[in-house]
């Protein structure tokens, strides 16, 4: 637990923080460029704790590569989720709608309205999932490129190895979340601040997972 919430802290322990937290919330403001220019920095830091270096990467537009293999990833799962749940939705909504036009009948009303609930209930936990996904999906990414991103076999069984671990780090992402979203509440500047920081906490949450919990002496 000590080395996962270590994640708060660990970005400010490189003196150039602010520099590369700054220059990294600019380019985060690119429209898709700077969320995926993001994602290849993050992997970049990644690799520089598996090699020992508890230094942030160099703050430039040199991960859009490595980024983009992670954006397509996430895309493809965040979309087949949506289409998922838009047609369930789209049937109940359907349902409603010629129920409207007549005569109603109670039992397809129901049928429509639980439709409905059950159309936004597969969108939100969906997301929610993905979220304790998201340390086993990044890692997929890391060591094998999309096909291995998008092999959701291999993500689940890296996930339920240690169902504690993806626990305590879904819930830490969820956190990551929260700390990015208080940019908002903070104008500009605090977006060029949480946004770039979040995803400095997410590479040591992700590294985090992935060396699994601390064995006892």
């Amino acid at each position: 637990m000590d080395r996962i919430t270590d994640a708060f802290v660990w970005p400010f322990r490189d003196p150039e923080w602010p520099a590369k937290i700054g220059i990294i919330g600019l380019i985060l403001l690119i429209p898709i460029v700077g969320s995926i220019n993001g994602l290849g920095w993050m992997l970049a830091g990644l690799d520089g704790l598996r090699a020992g270096e508890e230094r942030l990467p160099p703050a430039n537009l040199s991960y859009l590569g490595r980024g983009f293999r992670l954006f397509v990833v996430n895309f493809v799962y965040y979309f087949a989720i949506f289409v998922v749940a838009a047609a369930v939705y789209a049937a109940g909504f359907v349902i409603l709608a010629n129920q409207g036009q007549g005569e109603s009948q109670p039992v397809l009303v129901s049928l429509g309205l639980a439709l409905l609930f059950l159309g936004f209930s597969l969108l939100s936990l969906g997301y929610l999932a993905l979220t304790f996904l998201t340390p086993s999906i990044v890692l997929a990414v890391s060591r094998r490129g999309i096909a291995g991103g998008l092999r959701v076999d291999m993500v689940v069984r890296t996930a339920r190895r240690s169902l504690v671990n993806t626990l305590i780090a879904g819930l830490m992402l969820i956190a990551v979340h929260f700390v990015a979203s208080l940019g908002l509440m903070i104008c500009v500047i605090g977006v060029l601040f949480t946004n770039a920081y979040g995803l400095a906490m997410q590479t040591w949450i992700v590294r985090s997972f992935e060396m699994g919990p601390p064995q006892a002496a």
